[in-house]
């Protein structure tokens, strides 16, 4: 079954083709980094997270490039304000966005490009559209001219003649529209510049974005992602700069993630409304949150609550606890297992559900079916070798399936547990064997200065890293 995907552009689902056979590649928007990230952020993160795991996972080749805007107004005022350049603070916010991204799971993409780094592709473009009548300057200042490019609001439905000067857009008397937007800024006293044709300045947000993408996937890609609230106007501007200049569309599919909510608002740091990713991570595990958003389709609102998270958190313990039951079990936990003949129908579910415009409910549902046919299977297996390997199989299908949505990935190097604390947990073993309970007390003593944990079970010993 090929892969489905919601295009907003057509506002339909379309069948996924690559333009290039086999080679995916994906531009999705990343942070202004003035301040640390939030959870709904995390959430955009996690989404095309998923997004490019599985389409690895599917066979195809990827290139995922998400940007980091480090030079804008909120950047300039807290540097001021702290007193330090502008730059050294967006390199410590970008610092955080990785720590954060790792203690979430989230891979890094293959390309993070930084705005100040591109200035002068940026500049090229701007010259480019210029010379070809769809910019104009303004005293140091460049505008795009909306009306020239007569496709202007069709990602986001919009009609010109109705808009208004929207977010982000100032209104200006010089601008032959006020809907115009700025590509290029003159210098003002207090902040940073570079020199261009038209004078010192810096770019305006939404050509930093074109420039980029276009470096580094060519002048027509895949897929453009990035949250909802970034369709109009950012979106929109960047598929007027970039299609004026080229000529032909800038992404074949554009995907867009549903808003992360605090009741009815939308979690935003101009409302006050955000709970940081730092501060998430010492209320739950990470994989919580991870499974709590993934259980609502990625083009949906999710609706923050901590007692959600806190549900998703003891759903994800029986997912955990089998990956740790296999590995106390096995006799090589390094050894791959064979997925047993009759659970590889799982395997097509999960697809099934992923290929539909990437369900991940559905396939969260799948995984967890497998789960529960696992439970059932784990009661059998202490005395039968047979029942053991195809706990072992199917437990292995579980991690590889959950790891395509980014979860189990702690749980599956807890399971690779060293062998020294294996030997330690298989002599206690024996120790209890023979009710000689002291050797037994010293050897689990043993295994907890390594820095893991054994707890004794109907189906046999269950070993964990101590925190995981």
């Amino acid at each position: 079954m090929s892969v489905k995907v919601y295009n907003t552009m057509t506002r339909s689902k379309e069948e996924f083709t690559p333009r290039s056979p086999g080679h995916v590649r994906i531009y999705v928007c990343g942070v202004t980094v003035y301040d640390l990230s939030h959870v709904g952020h995390a959430r955009s993160a996690m989404v095309f997270d998923v997004i490019q795991r599985y389409l690895r996972f599917k066979g195809y080749r990827v290139t995922f490039v998400r940007n980091f805007t480090d030079v804008d107004d909120r950047i300039i005022r807290r540097a001021n304000a702290e007193g330090v350049p502008a730059a050294e603070l967006s390199e410590r916010y970008i610092q955080a966005f990785r720590e954060d991204m790792a203690a979430i799971g989230v891979a890094p993409a293959d390309v993070e490009p930084k705005a100040t780094e591109h200035i002068p592709e940026m500049i090229a473009l701007i010259e480019r559209l210029v010379a070809k009548g769809f910019a104009y300057t303004v005293n140091g200042d460049v505008y795009f001219e909306i009306r020239r490019f007569r496709a202007y609001g069709r990602l986001s439905g919009k009609n010109l003649d109705e808009l208004l000067a929207g977010a982000r857009v100032e209104v200006d008397e010089r601008k032959r529209d006020p809907r115009d937007f700025a590509l290029w800024k003159s210098a003002k006293p207090g902040e940073p510049a570079w020199p261009s044709p038209w004078g010192p300045g810096r770019p305006g947000w939404h050509v930093e974005c074109s420039a980029m993408a276009t470096k580094y996937l060519g002048e027509s890609f895949d897929v453009h992602g990035g949250g909802e609230d970034l369709i109009f106007p950012h979106h929109e501007c960047e598929i007027a700069q970039s299609e004026a200049d080229t000529g032909r569309p800038l992404a074949r599919y554009w995907l867009h993630n549903g808003m992360v909510n605090f009741g009815a608002e939308k979690m935003s740091k101009s409302l006050g409304n955000v709970l940081t990713i730092r501060e998430f991570v010492k209320r739950h595990a990470p994989d919580a949150f991870r499974l709590f958003v993934l259980g609502t389709h990625y083009r949906h609102p999710v609706d923050f609550a901590e007692e959600r998270v806190r549900d998703s958190a003891r759903a994800l313990e029986r997912l955990t606890r089998l990956v740790h039951d296999a590995h106390a079990l096995s006799r090589d936990p390094s050894a791959s297992a064979a997925v047993p003949e009759d659970l590889q129908d799982f395997r097509a579910r999960f697809e099934a559900a992923m290929d539909d415009d990437f369900n991940t409910p559905q396939a969260l549902g799948v995984l967890f079916d497998l789960a529960r046919v696992l439970s059932e299977a784990r009661d059998r297996t202490s005395a039968d070798e047979r029942a053991r390997e195809h706990f072992a199989g199917g437990v292995s299908e579980l991690v590889t399936l959950g790891q395509v949505l980014g979860l189990l990935q702690r749980a599956a190097e807890v399971g690779g547990t060293p062998a020294d604390v294996l030997r330690l947990v298989e002599d206690r073993g024996q120790a209890r064997a023979r009710r000689d309970w002291r050797r037994a007390d010293q050897l689990r003593d043993e295994i907890q200065r390594l820095g893991w944990s054994v707890e004794d079970t109907p189906s046999g010993p269950r070993v964990a890293r101590k925190g995981a």
